[in-house]
């Protein structure tokens, strides 16, 4: 599988822009090959938010903690070992990042030469902060939308106004050249409707992708099962990712089909040092103060729904792995659960997860 024209125009920016990152960027089809995570680091670095979203996944983990927090000199030190791994993506999350107030810290000590950062928002600040969140070394905002309607959207968040911000955001990024797609999510009812058909046109029509993010059961939507897509919702998925600008983590990228990213792909640290193996599934692997990420890594390929290929996301469509790992044995316990209370032996590898067959 080769790159499609808008992933080689990514590679000709880093090779221009970022050697470091392009250099890295470079040998991830012989790392995934040989077995090796290839992972983009979400960090949820700071829980604090000025919305109170529906669908809110880190719901549980806001609120008193007395754990200990990342500062950005942790972050610094995540970054030399990721940058070591030859891992070359961060995504600084929370939250709401554009209210941090340490974020060009946190920016400096990731090191915008050696990683091509995304950086999630809410859109609410995005219109004032677009210059400067572009000037600290940030590659590329993503904006989230839940509804091309704007009551239903502000309705959503709990935020009059939410709508319009967003859209003014939008217009100082283009301004500004700082890149941005869209991120929205979906539930199998809002998938097939025409309010879905129509916002993929328009955000197209302003030269924006947008990135799908299906309904999973956690956070303010625990138990809500009735969200979920089914394998015929992903198959119609694919069929409009061919008429517009649309992709979700599913969509092969890199010319690689990897299937579900969790931990291979993808991984999510939280505010307190704990390694998720996505955003969605509320497992630590390991603890970024106790363990070397290479170590905690190693610990969530071990286990076979990430070291070894599922052509699926299972904490979205994947009912069985929902009802036995996550309402099972994460639901009413608080967050995150140790890895070794929800996977047993049976869960160990069994083959790498480059083997399709």
């Amino acid at each position: 599988m080769g790159l499609t024209e808008k992933e080689q125009s990514g590679r000709n920016y880093l090779k221009e822009k970022k050697p470091l990152v392009f250099e890295k960027v470079s040998k991830f089809t012989e790392k995934f090959q040989r077995g090796e995570s290839i992972a983009i680091i979400q960090l949820q670095y700071n829980y604090i938010c000025n919305m109170k979203c529906e669908h809110c996944s880190i719901k549980r983990f806001q609120g008193a903690n007395q754990n200990r927090r990342l500062t950005p000199k942790d972050v610094g030190r995540i970054a030399k070992q990721a940058d070591e791994m030859g891992l070359a993506r961060f995504v600084i999350s929370g939250g709401e990042p554009t209210i941090f107030p340490d974020l060009e810290e946190i920016v400096n000590e990731i090191n915008p030469e050696k990683f091509y950062i995304n950086c999630d928002t809410n859109g609410w600040l995005l219109a004032e902060k677009a210059e400067y969140l572009k000037s600290i070394g940030i590659d590329r905002m993503q904006l989230s939308i839940d509804s091309l309607d704007p009551e239903e959207h502000d309705a959503f968040r709990h935020m009059p106004g939410a709508h319009a911000r967003a859209l003014e955001g939008i217009k100082a990024c283009q301004e500004v050249g700082l890149p941005l797609y869209i991120q929205t999510v979906v539930t199998k009812e809002r998938l097939h409707s025409e309010e879905f058909i129509q916002f993929l046109k328009y955000f197209n029509g302003m030269g924006l992708n947008v990135f799908v993010s299906y309904a999973k059961p956690v956070g303010a939507w625990e138990g809500h099962f009735e969200n979920l897509i089914d394998r015929k919702d992903m198959a119609y998925m694919r069929e409009l990712e061919k008429k517009y600008q649309v992709c979700t983590h599913l969509t092969p990228g890199y010319g690689l089909d990897m299937g579900c990213i969790g931990v291979k792909a993808f991984l999510s640290v939280t505010q307190y040092g704990d390694v998720l193996p996505c955003p969605y599934i509320h497992t630590s692997i390991g603890n970024v103060f106790d363990s070397s990420l290479k170590d905690i890594i190693q610990t969530g390929m071990n286990i076979c729904h990430f070291g070894e290929h599922r052509d699926t996301c299972l904490i979205a469509e994947d009912l069985d792995f929902i009802q036995k790992y996550v309402a099972g044995r994460i639901y009413h316990k608080p967050l995150p659960v140790p890895c070794q209370e929800v996977f047993t032996e049976e869960d160990v590898t069994k083959k790498p997860f480059y083997e399709r067959g």
